[in-house]
């Protein structure tokens, strides 16, 4: 790699292999907390699982994406599912297995795994 356009290029041809829609132009986000406790949890798999099913699903309209301290860090791994009209769902201590039940039942099939939300924690 020598300049900047090929770092460019290569970004733009790995975005394209994922398939996922820019978040801007997204109605569903899925956000993975990828502060220091997130990654030392074990959010990086679970974001790949994230990631690789959605693309391997072809869930249009959506993107995952990855963000700092979400505040936490007892809960982590720590997704978010933000929909508009949509009341944000935060599932907790989140594993790639339980990342790929959530796009199976909530992404694609529309139902909260409520088992797996912040919400049946505080209970």
């Amino acid at each position: 790699m020598k300049s900047l356009e090929e770092l460019k290029a290569i970004r733009d041809k790995m975005q394209g292999q994922v398939g996922l829609r820019a978040e801007s132009e997204a109605s569903l986000r899925v956000v993975v907390g990828m502060a220091t406790c997130g990654i030392a949890s074990g959010a990086r798999p679970v974001l790949t699982a994230l990631a690789d099913a959605v693309a391997e699903k072809q869930i249009k309209d959506c993107s995952v994406t990855q963000t700092g301290c979400i505040g936490l860090c007892q809960y982590e791994p720590i997704v978010e599912v933000i929909q508009p009209g949509k009341d944000k769902v935060t599932y907790i201590k989140m594993t790639p297995e339980k990342a790929l039940e959530v796009v199976e039942k909530h992404l694609i099939g529309g139902q909260v795994i409520t088992e797996y939300t912040i919400g049946n924690q505080l209970k």
